[in-house]
């Protein structure tokens, strides 16, 4: 969270708008969202889990999301998704999603 907030701009100037839903209440939310001085709203998805479900990335087990980034275009298309199995390990850096933007925004 705190690598896209530090790369806001550098989204914001390719048209991209972040937003980040999750499971946790609308309070939790916005208690970590200030926090951390975020520039882009966190949603959530409590107590129902509906978009989570249908973006296909809920952890039954933990009623959870799967950590994952989806770049969706102005259709509302999904034209790339980076799934993080395990947050401890894996990092999508802002410059690999910055990079494949910019690509899928090239084409005509």
């Amino acid at each position: 969270m705190s690598a896209r907030k530090a790369d806001y701009k550098r989204f914001e100037a390719l048209g991209v708008q972040i937003l980040a839903v999750s499971a946790n209440t609308t309070f939790s939310q916005q208690t970590f969202a200030e926090s951390l001085k975020l520039p882009y709203p966190l949603l959530s998805d409590f107590p129902d889990r509906k978009v989570i479900r249908a973006y296909g990335i809920l952890n039954e087990r933990r009623m959870t999301a799967t950590r994952t980034f989806f770049l969706i275009d102005r259709q509302g298309v999904i034209r790339k998704k980076w799934v993080i199995e395990n947050p401890d390990t894996t990092v999508v850096y802002s410059d690999t999603l910055l990079r494949d933007i910019r690509e899928i925004v090239a084409k005509p």
